[in-house]
């Protein structure tokens, strides 16, 4: 494990923000390094309004769809809201088919087979389209690159809306409206927005012409909130605006089928971090193991009894789900050893019935062990099928680009990809990516990171820092919740491993003579040499709260110790 403190900005600007806001030094430089350089910048990140939010018409093609749209209902054309199987497509279109359904009934909604379709916009979705009478297609969280499938609708009188938000390639679909922040001719000001994102963009522009606020669509945005913590987009602009808004929904009054969710795993309060460990992974799971059917019909379902009943098949899912992933990550592991590739730049692993659900799972479980890019292979239909997960600083998605030429489709993101190959391809492709990878890697990207936000003392740890670090959250990617770094740090004695196997740590530590304060290092058992017999060290670390009985009390989550 490498620490690195990133960069500290100018003394100027440290200066002369922390007397703006009058905050200490250290609390001025995390907010420069998050971007935050004026009292106005700090005022809006602190205090996040709606009013933030930009126009949508501002994005490329949003009056054509729109218009599309609104042409439709006038004729009363059938319209389908079809989306990926994952949380971000599932939200997406429970959010535009249920916004859509409030003042127009002609609207039904497709979740393509994770197995017998794969990802995006499938010839049987279309067909299914065309035998029911759909003559528009809402596309969201998928399409950017569905040049023949867009043809093929157009060829039956079908035609396309495209919300997506994954890379263009070099043309476009021909779509009525393709809406994407990441075209090369989209000028709108932020292009983090995940699927679900765009397609509640569409909603706000859809309700500026029904004279509906900002204020109409709030009940949305337990979706929005949820798509965004799942799809691990960042954590700034508009995805903060609506995380923090989405967050208050989701406390106060959600939709039955988060509320069924929550309520299946008796949590009181849920912050962003319970959104993606507690609700994403049970959405998903009835995309992985059923159908994301499901998610929709949970997700939509306005009974709360009904939404329970939905929950609790979605729980036994996301049970199934975990025990496969256990499987097929000790299976993968083995794969590894038994092929001596424990050396390689990269993991690249395959069995044909390893069940597709889980395949990206179980590659970000292989990184933990061996901290490289990965993909993880089985088989569906007579092709093989991949899920990509990369490490810090690597994009995974130029070194597939790199090798396309033994592909036949991918696409994603720099952390995260999807893939097929013909197998005969497999061997050969295999062997490119390593040769890729190994090309064009830096050494220390196969070494994990603590980034670390800033030094400081156990002094400086008071009431009044715990309420500004409050204010940071959400907490996501270009947000993360800030590590610091404490050193000639002592345990007090109390100080023991924990868990089953010992495999965590539980300290009560001090600094120079301070108070002591509870630490707890999961996974980090095997330090608990480092930290006995009244030994100095060092520690990277989070400052939490812990609430037992009633009381709460300071906590430091550690992150490694040395």
């Amino acid at each position: 494990m490498r620490w690195t403190i990133k960069p500290k900005p100018s003394e100027d600007k440290i200066q002369h923000l922390a007397q703006a806001l009058n905050v200490e030094d250290f609390v001025a430089t995390l907010l420069i390094q998050r971007g935050i350089e004026t009292f106005e910048d700090a005022k809006n990140f602190f205090r996040p309004s709606l009013d933030h939010l930009h126009d949508p018409y501002l994005m490329k093609d949003m009056d054509k769809a729109v218009y599309r749209i609104e042409k439709a209902i006038l004729n009363q054309e059938r319209i389908l809201v079809f989306g990926d199987y994952d949380v971000d497509g599932t939200t997406a279109v429970s959010l535009v088919s249920s916004y859509l359904k409030t003042y127009y009934d002609g609207v039904g909604t497709y979740i393509p087979d994770r197995y017998r379709e794969g990802y995006g916009i499938s010839f049987m979705g279309i067909d299914y389209a065309d035998d029911n009478e759909f003559s528009l297609i809402i596309a969201l969280d998928c399409g950017i690159k569905s040049i023949d499938h867009v043809a093929y609708a157009k060829e039956r009188n079908i035609d396309f809306i495209i919300c997506d938000h994954h890379r263009p390639g070099a043309f476009l679909p021909e779509a009525v409206a393709v809406l994407d922040p990441k075209r090369d001719d989209c000028q709108y000001p932020y292009d983090e927005l995940c699927g679900c994102g765009i397609g509640f963009k569409l909603i706000q522009a859809l309700a500026k012409s029904r004279n509906q606020t900002i204020d109409d669509l709030v009940p949305y945005l337990d979706l929005v909130a949820t798509a965004i913590a799942a799809d691990i987009v960042p954590m700034t602009g508009e995805n903060r605006v609506l995380a923090h808004f989405g967050l208050q929904v989701i406390n106060s009054d959600p939709r039955p089928g988060i509320k069924a969710l929550i309520f299946q795993v008796k949590k009181q309060v849920l912050d962003i971090t319970d959104v993606v460990f507690i609700i994403a992974p049970r959405i998903n799971a009835a995309g992985r193991i059923k159908h994301g059917n499901h998610a929709v019909e949970l997700l939509t379902e306005f009974g709360f009894e009904q939404a329970q009943q939905f929950a609790s098949e979605i729980e036994a899912y996301n049970s199934e789900r975990k025990d496969l992933d256990k499987v097929i990550t000790k299976e993968a592991l083995q794969q590894i050893e038994d092929n001596n590739e424990q050396e390689r730049f990269t993991s690249v692993v395959f069995q044909e019935n390893w069940h597709k659900g889980v395949i990206g799972i179980v590659a970000s479980r292989l990184i933990e062990t061996y901290y490289r890019p990965t993909l993880v292979f089985t088989k569906s239909g007579d092709k093989y099928a991949a899920s990509a997960r990369s490490v810090k600083g690597f994009d995974v998605y130029n070194a597939l680009e790199a090798c396309s030429e033994h592909l036949e489709q991918f696409g994603g993101h720099m952390y995260a990809a999807g893939m097929t190959l013909a197998a005969d391809n497999y061997t050969i492709f295999k062997e490119a990516f390593e040769k890729e990878v190994k090309k064009t890697i830096a050494a220390d990207m196969l070494i994990p990171e603590i980034a670390i936000d800033a030094e400081i003392t156990f002094s400086d740890i008071t009431p009044k820092l715990i309420r500004i670090l409050k204010q940071f959250e959400p907490f996501g990617p270009m947000n993360m919740t800030p590590i610091f770094f404490s050193t000639n740090v002592k345990d007090t004695g109390y100080g023991k491993p924990m868990g089953k196997e010992n495999e965590h740590l539980r300290l009560f530590i001090k600094q120079n003579g301070t108070e002591g304060i509870a630490a707890i290092g999961f996974s980090l058992g095997e330090k608990y040499d480092i930290t006995s017999n009244q030994k100095s060290f060092q520690i990277a670390y989070c400052i939490d709260e812990n609430e037992w009985n009633g009381t709460v009390s300071v906590q430091l989550r550690l992150k490694c110790i040395k």
